[in-house]
């Protein structure tokens, strides 16, 4: 894992822009801080700052090679799970490798198969090679979008990077927010359009997405999308192959030349994860697993449960640690550091996020790297297998709009009258334009049509958002995290199976409880889903409180020219009201009240003008 970053330009000479070269670099020390590299010549401009995984000597990058008398330079983010496979089938064709990275791999695969070395690939990446000859720029990013790439085209130039502020280090692109970013931050943040960069001008590859650049512009075309077909598998079959794809994907994100631990939480998805790798350790004498979970100060105390939080997750935890025998590490978050680092999450997503279910990742994560570089986490199972809440509420389930937003009148009132009237036609128009796309068999009936809409906005709305807090929050403390569930093949299989398999016993991930029957204990098997933990300590929101009416009394702020403080205030004295989530189950009151801090620490930290008049 690593940062990555570019600047291609066919009008000057960028030899001599080698200080804004180094400041583009700087701003990836932290995705990147054991190595750092850049390939320089009059028109192109590749960087790389490396986090070491696998291959230390033989993975440096900018990574060159030749062949016919063209020379390819690559520079790449992710990881590749199939590395052995795909170098198998190049030695047959005659190449040669000089070491075992994953890059080199990449970068032959390429050289031999062009762009269909997409269609072979299996893991996470984004990743720009330089054709030196033809003078062209070729860009891809994964199919879930798992890793970043975001762009910007100034007249026959194009400038990109894993962060958006790496472009902001470059003085061609401007921290511009027009009505169109405004509606994504106001109405849909933390989510934001795929694609959509926020700032005017910038943009991201999209999931799936690959693009070429050369001296007659910029041309994106998508190699992957969800393709529907007939589920042919019986039961039985199904529950064979879910488990043997979960299995197989968790052992392939094993492999790691440095230190690997697992995020276990005692859920269903963590502790499947955590159980394959402690077994595969144990069968390969690698050792023993080492987990980390997290918690927050006297949280036990002032836990209540509810729909979302049916129960708390020690007891699970320590379940699944006797059952695996691995070494546990429970981080125990305090409520003013929580508050303190909604400044860093901003920083570190370059964008207002979850609020303290960022924070609490960055800490998290924090602590995790004093030991390990590399991680293994549950996320993106309750998107493919449905596991959230309005999965399974017909009320909900049939309603035409966001599931996880369902009502957008907390985000109108807390704007002044007047300022950005049409939020919900916007999201009104990226909800249709979503559903539009789904790829549906002429014979499915309401409840499966429904589903894979449902599948469709789920993995590409509220997926992002988690995977963009997972990539941020982790690479900010130089931490790999990598996410099997995300793995094409199990993603692929689950969209085009039906949802009586899928919610098998009527159970949310019904399917994949009995693919681990045996392998699990049913106590947490049949364990009722229970969401990422937050604090539940009145401190928090105490603290948070205080801040928002500091930035009340703060007379320069930009966010006074939009924010209706009566609204605002109202929330931080009857937080009680306001029930009705902000995005998804985490983010309700106290929530809405650090976004809009974190709104405001972006505007400021970033200097972020607003374009025009609202």
């Amino acid at each position: 894992m690593c940062g990555i970053a570019g600047w291609i330009d066919y009008r000057q000479n960028l030899t001599e822009r080698k200080s804004i070269i180094d400041k583009m670099s700087e701003t990836l020390i932290r995705r990147g801080p054991d190595a750092d590299g850049i390939y320089l010549k009059e028109n192109v401009c590749l960087i790389h700052r490396r986090l070491i995984v696998v291959d230390p000597e033989n993975g440096i990058q900018p990574m060159t090679l030749e062949k016919g008398n063209i020379k390819y330079t690559i520079v790449y983010n992710g990881e590749l799970y199939n590395t052995e496979d795909l170098r198998k089938e190049l030695l047959e064709y005659g190449y040669t490798f000089r070491g075992h990275s994953d890059t080199e791999v990449l970068l032959i695969s390429f050289i031999h198969w062009g762009e269909n070395c997409l269609e072979r690939l299996n893991g996470i990446y984004a990743f720009a090679i330089w054709n030196d000859v033809e003078e062209k720029l070729f860009m891809a990013r994964d199919r879930m979008g798992v890793k970043p790439l975001f762009f910007y085209l100034h007249k026959e130039s194009i400038i990109f990077g894993s962060e958006i502020k790496t472009l902001f280090a470059n003085p061609l692109v401007q921290p511009i927010i027009n009505k169109e970013g405004l509606y994504e931050i106001f109405f849909l943040g933390p989510g934001r359009t795929s694609g959509n960069g926020i700032i005017k001008g910038v943009r991201e590859l999209k999931p799936g997405e690959y693009a070429v650049f050369d001296k007659k512009g910029l041309l994106i075309k998508t190699y992957w999308s969800l393709k529907v077909r007939e589920h042919e598998d019986n039961l039985n079959r199904t529950i064979e192959k879910t488990r043997a794809l979960i299995i197989d994907a968790v052992k392939r994100q094993l492999v790691s030349d440095v230190p690997l631990c697992c995020f276990l939480s005692g859920g269903l998805d963590s502790s499947i994860i955590s159980k394959v790798a402690a077994d595969a350790y144990k069968k390969e004498k690698r050792g023993t697993l080492h987990t980390y979970s997290v918690d927050y100060v006297d949280n036990q105390k002032y836990f209540k449960a509810n729909t979302f939080q049916p129960n708390s997750d020690k007891k699970y935890i320590d379940k699944m640690v006797n059952e695996m025998g691995s070494i546990h590490h429970e981080i125990i978050l305090d409520h003013t550091e929580l508050a303190e680092a909604l400044y860093e999450a901003t920083l570190a997503r370059d964008l207002p996020g979850m609020a303290d279910v960022d924070s609490s990742l960055l800490l998290f994560c924090k602590e995790v790297k004093k030991n390990f570089t590399v991680a293994v986490s549950g996320e993106c199972a309750d998107e493919i297998f449905g596991g959230y809440p309005w999965y399974h509420n017909k009320e909900i389930l049939f309603e035409d709009n966001f599931p996880w937003a369902r009502s957008l009148e907390i985000r109108k009132n807390i704007l002044k009258s007047g300022v950005l009237d049409e939020g919900e036609e916007y999201v009104r128009q990226k909800y249709l334009d979503t559903i539009a796309r789904v790829d549906v068999l002429s014979g499915d009936e309401k409840l499966d049509t429904r589903m894979r809409q449902m599948y469709v906005l789920n993995m590409n709305w509220f997926m992002q958002t988690l995977l963009d807090r997972k990539d941020r929050m982790s690479m900010y403390n130089g931490l790999e995290v990598r996410v099997p569930f995300c793995d094409h093949r199990i993603v692929e299989y689950a969209y085009n199976m039906p949802w009586n398999i899928k919610s098998l016993d009527g159970r949310e991930k019904g399917i994949v409880r009995k693919a681990l029957e045996g392998i699990l204990p049913d106590e947490i098997i049949w364990r009722k889903k229970s969401p990422y933990p937050k604090t539940h300590h009145p401190k928090y929101f105490k603290i948070l409180c205080e801040k928002i009416r500091m930035l009340y009394r703060k007379s320069n702020s930009i966010l006074s020219e939009l924010i209706n403080w009566d609204t605002v205030n109202n929330i931080a004295d009857n937080p009680n009201q306001f029930t009705s989530p902000w995005y998804g189950q985490l983010m309700t009151a106290p929530q809405i009240l650090a976004y809009i801090l974190q709104i405001d620490i972006w505007l400021e930290k970033f200097q972020v003008k607003i374009e025009g008049n609202l």
